[in-house]
């Protein structure tokens, strides 16, 4: 086997490789989790005029301090029919239209309300309460730049502006397929030696949260002519995520049966646990992945390879894995010739991220990983990482 390549150099490979799919049109109501192709600008000020930050009454600042009486009412989308004048006062609903004429608005709470007129006792600041036209953004300012994740922030924002479609990224479709004659379906009776596939259900899982649509091909016996046909169909999709036979085993066949199918191999192999049997190529504009056939490998190559992957196909600016700061709660012993991201559950203490890493670290413990929501990046060496070490980290989706 080749020298092992480290995690950053293997990222860069799959990236180098990643062609961005095409752009549609797609409804606002529909873009949440959506990446935008181009830049998407207001197509209004916002706000779209003067409106009141409280509900209170619209004066002219020099009128106050005094005793003023009501001329009119201002319901939140309903403008005042005329300018305000002098000595007068109109009430106004939060979000209504300043009227002309006002420069301020007083709060209830600080009027004395006597029915048609109230009594205003301070006096009040030029531009008090009032949110300024275009004071968010202006018509034609860049609300969500392309290449940016939608989430509820962005698309309201984008509904704000008066957005009703946007350009985004095609989802990139992605076949799972799974390998191993020992596996057998959740639900379905265990025979002897036999497991039930987790891979494909966590993949699949891991996918939809990076915003592919996946499906499932059906797993597929330790078997040459086997092989060779769901990879094929799996060659149809933009992404194609194997889990099991990549290693140097008789029965680990993804790799020669791959290339017999014209997949180009691009690297084999990285310093990384669990994961080190990580296999990719390209075969024409479609992404190879070859996961290792251990759940938690599985889980671990995906968050580090296979998302920024996905990710980059949709034109996301930064795809790779956004490391975090924590402490670890106790000691963890690195690896000396790998890196190693460890499960470990999170927790907020004194202000901080406090990282409580979990016993059972095989890389079959899939069980016990269901109790991490992080995963503590150890970098090789020989010296024992002591309780209170800062550390990086990566949230589990």
């Amino acid at each position: 086997m080749a020298p092992l390549l480290s995690i950053e150099e293997a990222q860069r490979l799959i990236l180098e490789r990643v062609q961005p799919l095409e752009s549609e049109r797609v409804r606002l109501e529909d873009a949440a989790g959506r990446v935008t192709a181009e830049p998407a600008t207001a197509r209004v000020d916002l706000p779209p005029f003067d409106s009141s930050a409280m509900d209170g009454f619209a004066v002219r600042a020099e009128d106050t301090p005094g005793r003023l009486p009501v001329v009119a009412r201002i319901p939140a989308g309903r403008p005042a029919d005329r300018a305000l004048g002098r000595g007068e006062t109109m009430a106004i609903a939060t979000g209504g239209a300043v009227p002309d004429g006002a420069d301020a608005v007083i709060p209830l709470e600080y009027v004395v309300d006597h029915g048609n007129e109230i009594e205003i006792a301070d006096e009040a600041l030029v531009d008090a309460n009032v949110r300024p036209r275009g004071g968010d953004v202006r018509r034609g300012d860049v609300l969500v730049p392309a290449g940016e994740r939608l989430g509820p922030a962005q698309v309201g924002a984008l509904a704000a502006g008066g957005i009703a479609d946007i350009s985004c990224a095609r989802r990139p479709r992605v076949a799972v397929l799974s390998t191993g004659t020992e596996l057998r379906q959740p639900g379905e009776e265990l025979g002897p030696g036999e497991i039930y596939e987790a891979n494909g259900v966590i993949l699949t899982a891991q996918l939809r949260t990076a915003g592919a649509e996946p499906e499932r091909l059906e797993a597929v016996e330790d078997d040459d002519r086997a092989h060779r046909d769901a990879l094929e169909t799996g060659l149809r999709a933009d992404v194609l995520v194997t889990s099991g036979g990549v290693s140097v085993g008789p029965h680990d066949l993804v790799r020669s049966v791959g290339r017999d199918l014209g997949v180009d191999e691009i690297l084999w192999g990285v310093a990384v646990k669990p994961g080190k049997p990580l296999w990719f190529g390209v075969r024409d504009r479609t992404l190879v992945f070859g996961l290792p056939g251990n759940p938690v490998s599985t889980l671990v190559c995906f968050e580090l390879f296979v998302r920024p992957a996905v990710l980059a196909l949709q034109g996301v600016a930064d795809p790779l894995p956004r490391f975090e700061a924590g402490r670890l709660l106790r000691a963890a012993r690195p690896n000396p010739a790998r890196t190693e991201l460890v499960r470990a559950r999170s927790a907020i203490v004194d202000g901080g991220v406090e990282l409580d890493v979990l016993s059972g670290q095989e890389s079959h413990m899939i069980a016990t990983a269901a109790g991490a929501d992080a995963l503590v990046l150890v970098p090789a060496g020989t010296e024992e990482l002591p309780a209170g070490s800062e550390v990086s980290y990566l949230r589990l989706v």
